[in-house]
C-alpha cells in the first residue's frame, strides 16, 4: 500500500531547494517516506535496478522507520549504500553505521545488496578505493541525508567539506562539535571516546544522485537549517550547497525550522 503524504503547513523554494515543513515530526517523516517511495516506484518502472544512499543517524529513525514498512516497492531491486562510518570501528560496536545500517534497515528489507563501509578495514585507503569504485560504477537514484548540528552532510565538517572534491570516499578528522553531537545523541558516553576521524562520502559523491531528501528534525538543527537557507553558499556550511542541486527537498518540522 502506497504511504499517504501528510501535506506541509509550508512550502517554498531557497534557490533550487524546496523547503517542506510540517506540523511534526511524525507527520514530516511520513510524508518524506512517502515521496522516496514514489521515487523508487518511478526509478523501478523505468529501469531494471535502483541504487540509493541512506544516513545512518538518530534523526533518521523515524524516517527510516516509516519508509521501510512501506509496501509497492520491489526492494530485491534495490541497491542500497550508507555515507560514513567511524575508523578503526567493528560492526559490532554500539554506535557503528554499519550496525545502525543493518538493524533499522537491512534486516527488514529483501534488498539486492546492502554495501557496507568497513570501519575498522585493515587498508583505510584501500577501503575508500573500494568503496568508491561500487559507488562510481553505476548511476545513484536517490540519496536520503540529514544535516548535522554544525552543518555537515555525511561527516563532511566545515573544516574538511570541498565542494569540488575529486575523490568519492575520503578519510576526515572529525570537528569537536561534531564528536560532542554523537555524545549528545548516546553514541557514546563522553568525548574522549568518539573516534577522532571516519570515513565520508564526499560531497561531490551524494550530489552526484538523481534526487536527494534532506530530512531535518529537531530543534538542536535549527541553527544549522537557517544557515543553510539563508547563508551564504559555502563550505563553512557544507549543508548550503543543497541549495545548487536541481532537484532536492528539505523535510523540515516545527522545531527544526524555528529560526525560519
Amino acid at each position: 500500500m502506497t504511504n499517504v503524504a501528510p501535506n506541509p503547513t509550508q512550502s517554498y523554494k531557497v534557490d533550487s531547494l524546496t523547503v517542506e515543513v510540517y506540523a511534526s515530526q511524525a507527520d514530516m517523516a511520513q510524508a518524506a517516506a512517502a515521496q522516496v517511495q514514489a521515487h523508487l516506484q518511478a526509478v523501478l518502472s523505468r529501469k531494471t535496478a535502483c541504487r540509493a544512499i541512506l544516513a545512518s543517524a538518530t534523526s533518521q529513525l523515524e524516517f527510516l522507520a516509516a519508509l521501510t514498512s512501506a509496501g509497492a516497492i520491489d526492494w530485491p531491486r534495490v541497491t542500497l549504500f550508507h555515507m560514513d562510518e567511524y575508523l578503526g570501528v567493528g560492526d559490532d560496536h554500539p554506535a557503528s553505521f554499519r550496525r545502525f545500517m543493518r538493524e533499522h534497515v537491512a534486516s527488514k528489507l529483501p534488498v539486492a545488496a546492502m554495501h557496507y563501509l568497513a570501519g575498522d578495514a585493515d587498508q583505510p585507503l584501500t577501503e575508500c578505493r573500494r568503496y568508491g569504485g561500487l559507488l562510481t560504477g553505476e548511476p545513484i537514484d536517490l540519496c536520503c541525508l540529514g544535516i548535522g548540528e554544525n552543518g555537515h552532510v555525511a561527516f563532511n565538517d566545515p573544516p574538511v567539506a570541498d565542494f569540488e572534491d575529486p575523490d568519492t570516499v575520503k578519510l576526515v578528522q572529525l570537528e569537536e562539535r561534531c564528536r560532542q553531537q554523537q555524545v549528545g545523541e548516546g553514541c557514546f558516553p563522553d568525548l574522549a571516546s568518539v573516534p577522532q576521524y571516519a570515513y565520508t562520502l564526499t560531497v561531490p559523491a551524494l550530489l552526484s544522485a538523481e534526487r536527494l531528501f534532506c530530512i531535518v528534525p529537531e530543534r538542536r538543527k535549527a541553527e544549522a537549517v537557517r544557515d543553510t537557507l539563508r547563508g551564504e553558499i559555502t563550505p563553512r556550511c557544507p549543508a548550503s550547497i543543497l541549495r545548487r542541486h536541481p532537484a532536492a527537498t528539505l523535510y523540515l518540522d516545527g522545531d527544526s525550522a524555528s529560526l525560519l
